[in-house]
């Protein structure tokens, strides 16, 4: 009786719209300032969608009748006569769940449900992906093992068969510091024969480059090498990635090979990386004159100058000492200090930022311009008859 209470509420909640103002409900969760402190993380929101899966959850508990935990006694109880699991509630599960325990019954309908249809051939297993919502639910509840251990069970092969599932699923092994189990997954995600996409790479050189290991430096650059050959286009900050573990490895030549692939080279971090491979072959000539121009440079007052970060200017330092260039740089050195051009936020810092997402352009500004504020008519109209 009482799943199919809820479950009678549902329909409405596909199509619900959020409204401007306070959504009351049951649900408390203590992620809603989660993304505010998460900064170590590749993933943007465009991709995450944290916030639009929690207004959704907070709008589900507000709109359902009858009381969460009849839902899950009554679903529990369907779990355990082996009966067949509904696709709206199995999506009416996933957003109501708000603890462990919750997802232990979340985990248990997955698998279920993908097991029926994947025996059945249904071929209406694929009109929703349940992928994406689980993840964004582990990685609400900070349930990034089971979400690992879930996405490489060879009994749900087919189920997550999408590049967002695998990316969440690494972002938050990434942010957690479990370098290693995401770089499982990764290898999991392309034995199944997941799609890779922009995010992955991005993704995959993060972890190799956290894990700084001989095996994750050839895991990275043979990925990379091999999306090449297949005519990807690799996002910069997988390069840039690729770049550093380069350099960490002590391997100049690939570094510059990398390097020389990144299309604009204008940014912060790929400055940074610059003066690193000219300091660390002993091209101090050249790296004299990228810091030179980095001060001289005659951009605007509103364009924020190039900044190093102080551990590249030490190295640069160390590398020029008792050498012939060794007062000019020190000279270059002292200037970019005083100019404010030198940062104590690190290199692994500007690598592992988190990304701002995709920028729309306001639809009432648009609106706006197409109406004459003199006439209050359609702006072409008002030139035509002026």
């Amino acid at each position: 009786m009482a799943l199919s209470r809820i479950r009678g509420s549902f329909g409405i909640l596909l199509h619900y719209v959020p409204v401007k103002g306070i959504l009351r409900g049951h649900i408390q969760t203590d992620c809603m300032a989660c993304r505010e402190g998460a900064k170590r993380h590749l993933l943007s929101e465009d991709v995450v969608k944290l916030q639009e899966f929690q207004r959704r959850k907070l709008a589900v508990a507000h709109q359902v009748s009858g009381s969460k935990s009849d839902f899950f006694e009554a679903f529990n109880q369907k779990l355990k006569k082996n009966e067949l699991i509904l696709k709206d509630e199995l999506k009416l599960l996933l957003h109501l769940c708000q603890s462990a325990e919750d997802m232990a019954t979340a985990r248990c309908a997955i698998s279920r449900y993908g097991r029926y249809h994947e025996e059945n051939s249904n071929s209406a297993f694929g009109e929703f992906k349940f992928g994406p919502l689980f993840m964004r639910l582990c990685f609400e509840l900070g349930q990034e093992e089971m979400a690992a251990a879930t996405l490489t069970d060879k009994n749900l092969r087919g189920f997550f068969c999408d590049s967002t599932s695998f990316n969440i699923a690494i972002d938050m092994l990434f942010k957690k510091g479990l370098y290693q189990s995401a770089l499982d997954v990764l290898r999991d995600m392309k034995n199944q024969g997941v799609t890779l996409n922009k995010d992955t790479f991005t993704l995959a050189a993060g972890t190799c480059y956290k894990l700084n290991t001989p095996e994750s430096f050839r895991i990275c650059t043979a990925l990379l090498e091999e999306a090449q050959t297949k005519g990807h286009l690799l996002p910069r900050h997988a390069y840039s990635f690729t770049v550093a573990l380069a350099l960490r490895q002590n391997n100049v030549p690939k570094a510059k090979s990398f390097f020389s692939l990144i299309m604009s080279t204008e940014s912060r971090i790929c400055q940074n990386l610059k003066v690193l491979i000219l300091a660390m072959e002993g091209a101090m000539n050249e790296c004299l004159d990228v810091l030179t121009f980095a001060i001289c440079s005659n951009s605007p007052a509103f364009i924020k100058k190039p900044e190093f970060a102080q551990e590249v200017v030490d190295l640069v330092r160390m590398r020029s000492k008792d050498g012939p260039l060794m007062a000019s740089v020190e000279q270059v050195l002292s200037c970019l200090q005083q100019s404010g051009q030198v940062t104590q936020e690190s290199l692994d810092q500007m690598l592992c930022h988190t990304p701002s997402g995709r920028k729309r352009m306001s639809t009432g500004i648009m609106e706006e311009r197409r109406i004459s504020r003199r006439t209050l008519r359609p702006l072409r109209a008002t030139l035509l008859s002026e």
